[in-house]
């Protein structure tokens, strides 16, 4: 994970912690659980937690700091819905389970902000999202999209916005029109991460910060190695998302991990906030690459975007984020950017998550493909389900079909960048 863009400041969430872990230390010795979670992200943590509550103990391993990858580096944004277009899973898994995930995507929101509101994480949870329209390309997808999610899901949070309507959401003229979701929102990611580990450490949750599994020896039990120490479980759960570092060789092809960049804007006065996002909407656009933005609580602009799949910094790239922002909100020229970093995300090669079990004793949920922040508490919720015996609703999501990425691990990755240009190029269009 890249602390930061070349060598500047590390990330504004870094700074801004609000929430305190009890004290913890990285595994010394042998020791024994119900279940060993490896990642502390928010899909661990979410796992490792309601796993505790429902009387399971649990160690959970952390290769970093609890939040160290993309749950708390990225853009914070909770929405309904999949990093792919429900009408992918329509055709994978036929309309009936499409409406089952798609209602899930909506719960793992709501979960979002009941496990906010019961252990009183503060982590600056706001709402409304926007999806943003570019070109007229995207105003006739958009447009679609809404009447497909009223005529076979009976959603009905998405409202039409254009012209002055639009403008009270967003002050530019980028974007001829957008979709806002009341459901979706906004939050500051590490806090919220933080926080599900606190409360998973309150449930009872041996949480080991600096503890990077080496390798899992599969049985029944299982063993996961650390460099001082080892977990043996009657359970593994597999949460490392884009770190997963060979641990479990047959699911490294499925994913390939994903570069994305952000800044973070000196605090704007009032004045300035009210000429950018006057009622505090995340919002996101339409481009394949996109650009993703919202507002702190300190009123900065928080801003992601651009990629990288060779684990490269692009070229020119605090130039161009910087004129995007200028292109966007005139307004804010002579506001300093204070944070630059970046992170990696997982993405698979439909772009769909992908849940799954090996063995009877092996869980994993990985490749959320930039939109997990909310879809990842829901997994770790649907995690300890199943190891608990109900594994219906997870087994919804694991029955999604994925497949390796083509090339083989010397070409894979050119492959990729490949074909991210020709949607770059067509994002152009």
């Amino acid at each position: 994970m890249r602390s930061s863009v070349s060598d500047g400041p590390a990330s504004w969430y870094r700074a801004s912690i609000a929430v305190e872990l009890d004290p913890s230390l990285p595994l010394e010795g042998d020791t024994r659980a119900d279940v060993c979670v490896i990642g502390g992200g928010v899909t661990g943590c979410s796992t490792a937690l309601h796993l505790a509550e429902r009387g399971y103990s649990v160690v959970l391993l952390e290769a970093g700091d609890i939040g160290h990858g993309a749950s708390g580096r990225s853009g914070g944004q909770i929405l309904p819905g999949l990093g792919t277009d429900i009408t992918t899973v329509q055709q994978a898994l036929g309309l009936s389970r499409a409406r089952e995930v798609w209602e899930m995507s909506r719960e793992a929101v709501r979960l979002t902000a009941e496990l906010i509101e019961r252990h009183a994480i503060s982590c600056e949870l706001a709402w409304g999202y926007l999806h943003a329209a570019v070109k007229p390309r995207h105003v006739k997808e958009l447009e679609a999209f809404r009447e497909q999610m009223s005529r076979d899901y009976g959603y009905e949070a998405l409202a039409w916005l254009e012209g002055d309507a639009l403008r009270e959401h967003v002050v530019t003229d980028a974007y001829p029109a957008a979709l806002h979701d009341r459901e979706g929102g906004h939050l500051h990611p590490l806090n919220y991460t933080l926080g599900l580990a606190r409360a998973a450490q309150r449930a009872g949750v041996r949480v080991h910060p600096h503890s990077a599994a080496r390798e899992i020896r599969r049985g029944r039990p299982a063993t996961v190695t650390t460099e001082r120490g080892q977990v043996t479980a009657d359970f593994v759960v597999l949460a490392t998302n884009a770190y997963h570092g060979g641990l479990v060789p047959e699911l490294s092809g499925r994913i390939m991990r994903a570069a994305n960049y952000m800044i973070a804007t000196a605090p704007l006065s009032e004045a300035q906030a009210a000429q950018v996002l006057p009622k505090n909407d995340a919002l996101a656009d339409a481009n394949f690459v996109l650009d993703y933005y919202r507002l702190s609580a300190d009123r900065r602009l928080i801003y992601g975007g651009e990629v990288s799949y060779d684990g490269r910094e692009p070229p020119r790239l605090q130039a161009r984020m910087d004129a995007k922002i200028a292109r966007l909100f005139p307004v804010l020229k002579g506001v300093p950017i204070e944070y630059r970093w970046g992170g990696d995300v997982a993405i698979t090669l439909n772009r769909a998550p992908d849940f799954g079990r090996l063995g009877d004793n092996l869980y994993y949920a990985q490749g959320y493909s930039g939109h997990g922040m909310a879809m990842a508490g829901l997994a770790g919720k649907l995690m300890a389900d199943a190891i608990a015996g109900q594994s219906e609703r997870f087994d919804v999501f694991a029955a999604m079909p994925h497949r390796q990425f083509p090339g083989g691990r010397a070409l894979r990755k050119p492959l990729l960048v490949l074909a991210t240009n020709f949607y770059k190029l067509r994002d152009r269009l």
